[in-house]
């Protein structure tokens, strides 16, 4: 079982395993390849300019309308702005946090978006995408599970050496030793994983608030919302903002979201909303209210990517993330290796990588399929955006 579950999809669990490992630090990505999504530290004084940068978003040549304005997510990052360009398509636009400037613009697909479409659902609608994505996590608990019964007296081995004798005894005790080390993020991303599976066959909590408001009037400039947003961060001083929506025509409500209070809960559980009509508080959300099937929901994701805890446990996600992808390849490596009756003094990774792809039978042809329609996907994702 064990093998059999570890060999067949080997090829696409290891694409989404990497993907995923990348989609962690896919902010980090943008801003290398985005010089507009950086500022200097030391220029940066003060709480993040909301209302300013909103004006100068919707002054910017070219946006039709502002949506959602993030937080720099740490010191060297610009704000990011959600905008909609005059012709119609999504993008973005880079703000200093204190000045408000605008610095730039940035495609709607850039690393974040194409990675972590590309992890999530492969780049499909994500009724079709999101089923097949998560189901893996089956697989993983399963391997997990057979992983006790395969390797005996397995808590011995967070110190083994790994041995030189030959390919098939290297790959193996590389194998069992990023396997103990990793017991744990396996267990958690296999769990979190089956949570997006159930939300994704019909299983999602129920939001945490409706809020309707019929009263629709003319279309809301993103300016003069100094005292919107002076009055939502008064309403809850100690709400640390990390994203703000805009009003629109349609809803004339300006929400602050963040962290406060609540451990391990995405920044909607906090949330501050405004009338900017009159700019009066109506709603205030905490997380620490959520019901069980609310709060496991907003802990999934922070804990599936690490973002809890910035950097440190970022850092701790992305090097978990490549040991569990060298798991997915060197189960793999070993089954070829034992298959082809391997026995080369030197390591030869050439040859346990074409016994896993004869391995896997005609199970190849639907690995391929599958990475294939991801990695096509991502050119109607920027064709459409």
């Amino acid at each position: 079982m064990h093998q059999w579950v570890g060999l067949k999809l080997s090829l696409f669990m290891a694409f989404v395993l990497f993907t995923g490992t990348l989609a962690v630090v896919s902010q980090e990505i943008d801003w290398l390849a985005q010089p507009a999504f950086r500022v200097t530290p030391s220029s940066v004084e003060g709480p993040v300019a909301w209302s300013q940068i909103a004006e100068n978003a919707a002054a910017h040549p070219g946006v039709s309308a502002v949506s959602i304005i993030e937080a720099p997510p740490a010191a060297a990052f610009a704000a990011r702005v959600t905008v909609e360009f005059d012709d119609g398509h999504p993008g973005f636009l880079y703000a200093h946090p204190s000045t408000g400037a605008i610095q730039g613009t940035g495609p709607w697909a850039g690393a974040a978006r194409v990675l972590r479409n590309l992890h999530r659902h492969l780049n499909l609608p994500t009724k079709i995408g999101v089923p097949i994505v998560s189901s893996l996590a089956i697989l993983l608990l399963v391997s997990l599970v057979s992983s006790f019964v395969v390797y005996k007296r397995w808590w011995r081995g967070f110190a083994k050496p790994l041995r030189r004798r030959d390919a098939r005894t290297w790959w193996g005790d590389f194998h069992r030793l990023a396997g103990v080390w990793s017991l744990w993020f396996v267990a958690l991303i296999s769990v979190t994983g089956l949570w997006y599976l159930t939300e994704s066959l019909g299983l999602d909590a129920p939001p945490q608030t409706q809020f309707e408001d019929g009263t629709a009037g003319a279309p809301l400039a993103e300016t003069g919302l100094t005292a919107a947003f002076a009055a939502g961060l008064s309403a809850q001083p100690c709400l640390r903002v990390e994203a703000a929506m805009l009003p629109d025509a349609d809803t004339p409500l300006l929400q602050l979201q963040g962290q406060n209070e609540a451990m391990l809960v995405r920044p909607r559980a906090n949330a501050v909303w405004v009338d900017v009509r009159d700019n009066r508080v109506k709603l205030i959300t905490d997380g620490r209210d959520l019901s069980l099937h609310q709060r496991i929901s907003e802990m999934a994701d922070p804990l599936h990517f690490g973002t809890f805890g910035g950097y440190w446990t970022k850092a701790i996600w992305f090097t978990f993330g490549l040991l569990m992808t060298a798991l997915a390849v060197s189960g793999a490596a070993i089954y070829s290796l034992r298959i082809t009756r391997e026995r080369s003094v030197a390591l030869r990774p050439r040859a346990a990588f074409v016994g896993m792809w004869q391995g896997t039978g005609r199970w190849r042809w639907l690995n391929l399929a599958l990475i294939g329609t991801g990695l096509v996907m991502i050119v109607y994702l920027v064709v459409s955006s």
